[in-house]
């Protein structure tokens, strides 16, 4: 049962998963920085106070708080977008690395039966 155990864990997808977790967790505080101390500050603080609130979970409509949630809806935003770009350029760099291997396949490959043949065929006629 413990090699089991050991097996399961130390297989390749259960490490790049916790390797991923451990990276989004990491991925979501900066972007979380980033909305709340860049973001907020540079491009809603204007809009904040013409709303007379101090902060962006403080505002409100009608009872309803929906700061947060705008806050909330930037990090989901700037998260997926950032994502996108960061798949696309390993889905473009694994394409060519597949490129390269298929080359590198081609160029080792032994000769067919057929080629083979083809040769002895010539040698027997050049005697």
């Amino acid at each position: 049962m413990i090699k089991e155990l050991k097996d399961f864990l130390f297989k390749g997808n259960v490490l790049d998963l916790a390797v991923a977790v451990v990276m989004g967790a990491a991925f979501n505080a900066i972007i979380t920085s980033l909305v709340a101390d860049v973001i907020t500050p540079a491009f809603l603080n204007p809009v904040l106070k013409a709303a007379k609130v101090a902060n962006i979970s403080e505002l409100a409509w009608n009872g309803i708080a929906y700061g947060s949630f705008l806050s909330a809806v930037i990090n989901f935003l700037i998260v997926g977008t950032t994502l996108f770009f960061v798949v696309k350029a390993a889905n473009k760099a694994m394409a060519i690395g597949q490129k390269e291997e298929e080359v590198i396949v081609e160029e080792d490959a032994a000769p067919t039966q057929e080629e083979l043949l083809a040769e002895i065929r010539d040698l027997l006629a050049k005697k």
